[in-house]
């Protein structure tokens, strides 16, 4: 017993016509006649009735019909298997990320090569906007963007990284030193440093803004919040970055807005459309460190 003649059996039966059949699988018809022919002789019954226009299972043809299938089906998971062993030996990653995260991505990208030395691996860096459209597009595997408290980008699956209030953060020789907290609205008075248009965190701070009419003025942009604060503390203005930016830094101040601001970091990636076995795998061990960093 062979597989085209397998094939050939379950193509005739589902179309109910030998030479639609023949048309489905570019094969000749004599040829698909020839081997189920061969076929029922091995099997010493008739699988089909021919005496009418349109060709029927005999009770042996039923009978046969479900294990063709799942003999076929078997051989198309052997190749997927084989197909999907090689691409993860030889396959590719892209990842991206914003500029500032706490993902020990060295770690992550390490552990994988080592593991798949063989697997080539693209790392950039972008805004979050640019980072979501990306990964939503199938130009990136994943990537680690900053996101909403509330926000799952469209399209995609996350993993959070962190999840942090926003903060306002100046000199110790600003006046608002004194204070614990500021109110939105007082902040259109302040020269304000922030991220660019298209980071995660400028994103919110911007549709807080529009939302208590509040008009903002951005003196100064920064790619990275750390950079944010080292302007800050120069006394240049007012930044608006993570809460765990200030921590530990003696020249800076940090200010509560009110109403309270947050963003999350998160590692994103594609919800439905193919993604490759060594993407894959680098994701599900992304996912894995995000967790055990958590203590979950």
């Amino acid at each position: 017993m062979e597989l085209r003649q397998l094939e050939y059996f379950v193509a005739v039966a589902e179309e109910a016509n030998f030479t639609r059949a023949a048309e489905r699988i570019h094969v000749a018809q004599p040829a698909v006649s020839a081997q189920i022919k061969q076929l029922e002789r091995e099997l010493g019954q008739p699988l089909l009735d021919r005496s009418r226009r349109t060709v029927r299972l005999t009770a042996a043809g039923e009978a046969t019909l479900p294990f063709a299938r799942a003999a076929l089906a078997a051989v198309a998971d052997i190749h997927v298997a084989v197909e999907e062993l090689t691409q993860l030996v030889r396959g590719t990653v892209t990842l991206g990320s914003v500029t500032s995260h706490n993902v020990d991505i060295p770690a992550l990208l390490a552990d994988f090569h080592a593991e798949h030395p063989n697997v080539e691996i693209t790392l950039s860096t972008d805004s979050s906007d640019a980072l979501v459209e990306k990964v939503r597009s199938g130009r990136l595997d994943a990537a680690i963007v900053s996101v909403g408290p509330d926000e799952r980008p469209e399209g995609l699956d996350v993993e959070v990284v962190t999840d942090e209030a926003v903060q306002a953060v100046v000199s110790r020789a600003d006046a608002l030193a004194a204070r614990k907290s500021i109110r939105l609205k007082e902040l259109a008075d302040r020269q304000l440093i922030a991220l660019p248009v298209g980071a995660g965190i400028r994103h919110q701070f911007d549709a807080a803004c529009a939302n208590a009419g509040v008009s903002a003025r951005v003196a100064f942009e920064a790619s990275t919040p750390l950079a944010l604060a080292d302007l800050a503390e120069r006394g240049l203005g007012v930044a608006i970055v993570p809460a765990s930016v200030p921590r530990g830094r003696d020249g800076l101040h940090a200010l509560d807005i009110v109403p309270e601001l947050r963003g999350r970091l998160v590692l994103a990636w594609r919800s439905g459309g193919p993604m490759s076995p060594a993407a894959r795998v680098l994701v599900g061990k992304a996912r894995r460190l995000l967790r055990v960093g958590a203590g979950a």
